[in-house]
């Protein structure tokens, strides 16, 4: 495990153990998007829900080529794994130059998690929504 530091001038001070990084992860603790491996995950240390959100998810419009720049919000009930953020970031930017309408984004997004958390599709959810474009904006929740 790491270091162990004293917590000084303190009645309460305990020994506090600093966290050990896990050598598991690729992406984690890496610049950039060279280790991209996909989705990882990690053991659930006892959590019953996980909202993870995001505005950086982009894609194109499958018929114009017009970019289309999205907000996700990825809600699920853990079993017993978790999604690690970096890999999601990265994930979600592999949708930069792919063609996808809102409602198809959604979708395939829960599916993914769904199946790298193990999970039935009904224990995640996922809203994708649209910022306007010609003054629509679009929500999709699957």
């Amino acid at each position: 495990m790491g270091a162990s530091r004293a917590v000084p001038d303190r009645p309460y001070s305990a020994t506090v153990e600093s966290p050990s990084r896990s050598s598991e992860f690729i992406a984690l603790g890496h610049p950039g998007t060279d280790h991209y491996a996909g989705l990882e995950t990690f053991a659930n240390p006892g959590v019953s829900h996980v909202e993870m959100a995001s505005d950086e998810l982009s894609a194109v419009c499958p018929v114009t080529g017009q970019p289309d720049l999205y907000f996700a919000t990825i809600e699920y009930w853990p079993q017993g794994l978790c999604i690690e953020s970096k890999s999601l970031k990265l994930y979600l930017n592999t949708y930069r130059n792919e063609g996808h309408f809102c409602e198809a984004l959604a979708v395939k997004i829960r599916d993914d998690v769904a199946e790298v958390l193990e999970l039935p599709h009904d224990k995640v959810r996922v809203v994708v929504k649209q910022k306007a474009r010609g003054g629509i904006t679009i929500t999709a929740t699957s």
